[in-house]
């Protein structure tokens, strides 16, 4: 009997066509593929690869000290990875078929926004898989239309991926720092502090972190994977209408983005009340561009000029008419750099109290929670609040007033106690040129502008930045060349108590004649908590949470020092006979570790925080004491474009129909900010929420428009007293620069 008749026609297949169909791959890949390598390429991958592995070996830490389950699974990738990289480098894939070089070359193309995409989502600590599907089909589209354009104009794909690789590489890595730095996101207008940034970057620690490392190794593999890409031959029509197609399709998205509200209206925007959550739900490249389509203001809807004074009057009228008062003490406003009191967040427990005297602070004081528009950053946009009763909230999200829109002479605080015969002096002990304050100094019309220049030779800062920025080395150069001066530093910066002993040399040297005003910023809280300092002692730790948090326990110690300082300001005061009236607030709260902020609050996720718990981010203490009789006050709600306009009610001086309008409005919504607004039954609003306030707020925002942005129709009666206008601020600056000359 023929047993072969007798086979299955399983076994039969397996027997002889399995073997067939692995000779026909072979076939396939064997002529229409090759690899090819030079001893050159090899010995460079395989250097590349043993550097990059290295690197990953020495840098262990950055993945073993984090607490999340997939540590290892990620550095074990980031161990491969640079094998991988290796390869790329020592061997080249050669495609022998034209069909198939062109169509693997459409394949890269649509596949590599992917590629990026896990670049800059690792960046951002948000991987792939986790995104949302309007996330993911964002961050795709915009890297796509990025690669569209670049391929438009140079015809080359590699060309293509290696410039959009690397701008959004530089941006991602970029945000990838400031997030560890202030614990919010990177948006464009950072581009405009970035002077600012530069003149503090020296107090950051940049060593690699886990997300970088990864980012990083990504990058590098894209970079290598783009220089070894080659482009096969296509027909001139073929690129040309390629190339058409591709940049008309760019510029009509671009038209249709930036000049239009198609998009805005299906909601592709920004989450600009919370722009952390919206970069972890939505992505960096996403959120990025999609900020820049805000940075620039537009008028509000239905603003006519000559509504405002009706506006102003139709709210403070509906009150009896105060009679002004002619008081004239002397007012000093300090604004504390990242003066916070973190338990409005949650319980917690210290060795000893961190801010005794503010406490204790009580008699002849109106004392509260100050709400300010910033968190970990952004100084000057609360300093911008404070000084002309104007919201933040009303400018694009993200952006800064003092690098953007302070280009005329405007009306503040400043000029409405000029117009009393003030003496004004605004004073900061850093860098002068940081956010812009000289032009905007200016503007608001202070007689003198007093910064780190006047204090010490600024030689000594530029030396201390070229080497090692090492804070020791700060104090060393200090000491050699200002003996006199052991209290000038903590850490690098200068010390409330040095600069509140400057603040009163300059009250004691002052003009006699007229009353004084002074606005002070402080230094020494300012970020980079991490950095050792032998001018400082950390006094202060926590007692009560599950682990020690190094960052929060230097911050508290700062703020400890910092109480001091304003108990020897209050108490020099104390013995002055001229009424005087000093107001003291943080700026923001510190960017410390967000696990503690976590744990403190209750809860996993700060990304995902009821609107209550995230205005609570937003809260800083405010002191307002006269070294004279004056009925104490607590106020638990009052955000900071309100708190000028109080410190002049207090002081009894006379008050612009702006003033009395803001104070007014005070009554019905205590808090305006930029996470929303909190009215008189405490009831917290989001700003994506319609209200039985959303006209009121529109008034407030048009009447703002009009002092910032509207300047030939500013209404002067409004935000100026009597006899006084932007026209004087003008001349006083053209007064000034001649005199300079």
């Amino acid at each position: 009997m023929d047993t072969s008749i007798a086979k299955s026609p399983v076994k039969a297949f397996f027997t002889k066509k399995l073997p067939s169909f692995f000779n026909i791959i072979c076939c396939f890949l064997k002529n229409n593929f090759e690899v090819a390598s030079t001893k050159f390429s090899r010995i460079v991958g395989a250097c590349v690869a043993a550097i990059l592995m290295f690197l990953v070996i020495i840098d262990y830490k950055a993945f073993v000290s984090q607490d999340y389950k997939q540590k290892w699974l990620l550095m074990s990738f980031c161990l491969i990875l640079p094998m991988i990289i290796g390869v790329f480098i020592a061997f080249t894939l050669k495609i022998k078929n034209a069909l198939i070089r062109k169509f693997g070359y459409f394949v890269v193309f649509f596949l590599m926004p992917i590629f990026i995409m896990t670049m800059t989502e690792c960046l951002n600590r948000v991987f792939i898989y986790n995104m949302t599907h309007l996330g993911f089909l964002g961050n795709y589209f915009i890297l796509l239309l990025f690669l569209f354009f670049v391929f438009a104009c140079c015809g080359s794909l590699r060309i293509a991926i290696l410039v959009v690789n690397t701008l959004f590489f530089g941006l991602a890595l970029a945000h990838a720092y400031i997030v560890s730095f202030r614990g919010t996101p990177f948006i464009p207008m950072d581009f405009l502090s970035a002077t600012t940034a530069a003149n503090v970057g020296s107090t950051y620690d940049y060593t690699p972190t886990d997300i970088i490392v990864t980012g990083s190794l990504l990058f590098i593999f894209i970079t290598i994977f783009a220089i070894k890409l080659k482009a096969p031959k296509f027909k001139l029509l073929t690129k040309v209408l390629t190339r058409s197609f591709m940049g008309a399709f760019f510029v009509v998205i671009f038209l249709i983005f930036y000049f239009t509200d198609v998009f805005a209206k299906a909601g592709i925007k920004p989450d600009f009340w919370n722009q952390t959550r919206g970069y972890h739900n939505y992505g960096f490249v996403y959120n990025f561009v999609c900020n820049t389509r805000y940075l620039f203001m537009s008028e509000p809807s239905g603003y006519n000029h000559k509504e405002v004074p009706d506006l102003v009057h139709n709210l403070i009228d509906s009150s009896p008419e105060k009679p002004n008062t002619s008081n004239s003490p002397n007012i000093i406003c300090i604004m504390n750099e990242s003066l916070a009191d973190l338990s409005v967040l949650g319980e917690f427990e210290t060795n000893e109290d961190y801010m005794p005297f503010m406490r204790s602070l009580t008699e002849n004081t109106v004392k509260g929670n100050l709400y300010v528009p910033v968190i970990g950053a952004g100084t000057s946009n609360t300093e911008f609040e404070f000084l002309t009763g104007h919201s933040t909230a009303f400018l694009p999200s993200g952006s800064n007033a003092y690098m953007l829109y302070i280009k005329n002479p405007i009306a503040t605080m400043v000029s409405t106690l000029e117009n009393q015969g003030y003496s004004s002096l605004a004073f900061h002990p850093y860098i002068a040129s940081g956010w812009n304050r000289p032009n905007v100094y200016n503007n608001m019309g202070f007689n003198s502008f007093k910064a780190l220049e006047n204090i010490l030779d600024i030689a000594l800062m530029n030396e201390y930045k070229n080497n090692n920025s090492k804070p020791d080395y700060l104090q060393q150069l200090i000491d050699e060349q200002y003996p006199d001066c052991s209290n000038m530093l903590i850490r690098q910066y200068v010390s409330d108590s040095y600069d509140y002993k400057l603040l009163i040399e300059d009250f004691e040297n002052r003009d006699k004649s007229v009353p004084y005003f002074a606005f002070n910023v402080t230094m020494q809280n300012h970020g980079g908590y991490t950095t050792e300092a032998s001018n400082f002692t950390e006094t202060i730790h926590l007692t009560s949470t599950s682990k020690q948090y190094p960052k929060t326990n230097k911050y508290l110690s700062l703020v400890k020092e910092s109480d001091k300082a304003f108990e020897e300001l209050i108490t020099y005061f104390k013995n002055i006979k001229e009424p005087t009236v000093i107001c003291m607030f943080g700026d923001h709260h510190p960017s410390i570790e967000k696990d503690f902020i976590s744990e403190i609050m209750g809860v996993k996720d700060l990304s995902n925080l009821s609107v209550e718990q995230e205005q609570n981010r937003y809260i800083t203490p405010f002191f307002i004491w006269a070294n004279y009789d004056i009925e104490e006050e607590y106020i638990d709600k009052l955000s900071a474009n309100y708190l000028s306009s109080y410190v002049l009610k207090v002081a009894g001086v006379q008050l612009t129909d702006y003033n009395k309008y803001l104070l007014k409005l005070s009554e019905t919504l205590p808090v305006i900010d930029t996470v929303g607004y909190i009215d008189f039954e405490n009831n917290y609003y989001r700003w994506s929420t319609e209200s039985k306030y959303t006209q009121l707020l529109q008034e407030y925002e048009k009447i703002q428009y009009n002092n910032i942005f509207d300047y030939e129709h500013s209404s002067t009666d409004v935000f100026y007293l009597p006899g006084y206008s932007g026209e004087n601020i003008a001349a006083e600056i053209a007064k000034k620069e001649k005199e300079n000359k």
